[in-house]
């Protein structure tokens, strides 16, 4: 008889957490390749409006989502978004505009807890749980939902 401990490490998930504007979020970390300051990018035409444009990524044509624009967040203006996370979902690589990383978070899976079904609420598609963290509330968000949609992201 083996004793298991209490927090199986295979029921953990690390998650790096960011905000945008006053609201936190977390991506899985496994989905992130690397973080890296803003640099201007180039518009595309007829791109969706939440697509600030692309960069080049070492040699590789990356498309910049506006995180906040994405979810329909209203824009923090007093805020100059700087931080760009570099997931890959799918195979597909892309850049998360954000205001900010805070952390990385380790959660057990059993701490994930279900949002509630907000059938108004537009940003809903895009959170698969929440984490209550000492006194805060975290949207996990869901890369398959937020980077797929019926028109073509990547150029």
């Amino acid at each position: 008889m083996t004793d298991e401990p209490q927090d199986n490490p295979a029921d953990l998930t690390e998650y790096l957490s960011f905000r945008i504007g006053a609201q936190e979020y977390t991506v899985d970390i496994m989905s992130v390749r690397e973080i890296r300051g803003w640099t201007e990018a180039t518009p595309l035409p007829h791109a969706p409006e939440y697509v600030r444009g692309v960069i080049n990524l070492r040699g590789t044509v990356l498309p910049i989502v506006d995180l906040a624009a994405r979810l329909a967040l209203p824009p923090d203006e007093g805020n100059d978004r700087s931080v760009v996370i570099v997931v890959q979902q799918n195979g597909e690589t892309v850049g998360l505009l954000v205001d900010a990383v805070s952390d990385i978070l380790t959660i057990a899976r059993s701490d994930l807890q279900t949002p509630p079904d907000m059938a108004a609420d537009n940003q809903h598609r895009f959170v698969s749980a929440l984490i209550i963290e000492d006194d805060r509330m975290i949207r996990v968000l869901d890369l398959q939902s937020t980077l797929t949609t019926g028109e073509t992201i990547a150029a």
